[in-house]
């Protein structure tokens, strides 16, 4: 009998490397050698917080991981080839990134691109392809325009870039990481603040003479930071909740204070299952071809036999400065 070696979510906040069997696919499906996943946000939310949780506890192995890469050694999928080298993206329900050998919908992966750049950048573009996603499906134009992104991880980072790429004036940012807030400094942030001795209500007003950001991204998940959206936007301003709740609970607003301003806010979620999975192949484009340079995220990379070690650190990353916390299997 074959095994591999899995990752498997035991109970909430413990994330443990099993030996199981390796699995059979079925038409449709490719089994895919993994190389390197990487721990999202929502990974956090939903292995440290245990909100979204969607299976029984212990959870499927390989959940929910969903930002992998590696090579397809088995196919049952018309021009899915054996031996291709792949980004995948399976929606967390179903996903196995965290397993040495994982089943993937044809659907779920593409092709990665002939480039001298290391793999472990290309890994980036999952996350990547989301906000690219986002800022399709939502779309403004910020030319001009003040911005605020909240949270500097790997999503907020992206957004920061982008914002800026497409002609934003002033790109207000904020996290709790020194080593967060630099990389944001050099993705084009024009004001990082360090919300543990600074506040950003104050820096966005007087940065906007007291009128407010024309459109806030939210990219962190938790409640307060929802709530201190309303009041970091300007009146008939929009934003965007990009975050993975935090909390399976609801959680409470300040309408009276959204109603006023005529405030817009969008939620987006599901860049999966965009057809063509065009966002992603977006993504890889843009950092196979050096437009957005993702190595300085690449700051921690476990061993799969680590997973537990991997997840601890992600949840809890500031003192280590750590930014993107990567899974490897060789």
């Amino acid at each position: 009998m074959d095994t591999m070696r899995a990752g498997r979510m035991i109970e909430i906040g413990r994330m443990e490397c099993e030996e199981i069997e390796i699995p059979s696919i079925r038409d449709g499906q490719v089994l895919i050698r993994s190389e390197m996943a990487s721990i999202c946000g929502s990974d956090l939310h939903v292995v440290m917080m245990g909100a979204g949780v969607t299976h029984s506890l212990p959870c499927p192995h390989g959940y929910p991981g969903h930002e992998g890469i590696g090579e397809i050694v088995e196919s049952k999928v018309s021009g899915l080839l054996e031996g291709e080298q792949v980004l995948t993206f399976p929606n967390p329900p179903v996903g196995e990134c965290f397993n040495e050998y994982q089943r993937v919908e044809a659907q779920y992966c593409v092709p990665l691109p002939d480039t001298e750049l290391p793999r472990s950048h290309l890994l980036m573009a999952q996350q990547l392809g989301t906000v690219i996603y986002a800022m399709r499906k939502c779309q403004r134009d910020v030319a001009g325009e003040t911005v605020v992104v909240m949270g500097q991880g790997s999503a907020g980072l992206f957004w920061t870039h982008l914002l800026k790429t497409a002609g934003a004036k002033n790109v207000i940012v904020s996290d709790i990481s020194p080593a967060r807030l630099k990389v944001a400094a050099s993705y084009g942030a024009d004001m990082c603040i360090d919300i543990r001795n600074g506040n950003l209500h104050e820096a966005v007003k007087d940065s906007t003479k007291g009128k407010g950001a024309d459109y806030v991204v939210e990219a962190v998940g938790r409640a307060e930071t929802f709530r201190e959206s309303v009041d970091l936007v300007r009146a008939d301003g929009e934003i965007i909740w990009f975050g993975l709740p935090s909390v399976d609970h609801d959680i409470d607003m300040r309408f009276h204070k959204f109603f006023r301003k005529r405030l817009r806010a969008s939620s987006i979620y599901g860049a999966q299952d965009e057809p063509q999975a065009t966002s992603f192949r977006a993504a890889l484009d843009l950092i196979s071809k050096g437009h957005i340079d993702v190595e300085s995220l690449l700051s921690h990379v476990f061993n799969i036999e680590e997973i537990g070690e991997a997840f601890a650190l992600a949840h809890d990353p500031h003192e280590d400065e750590a930014l993107k916390v990567s899974i490897k299997f060789d």
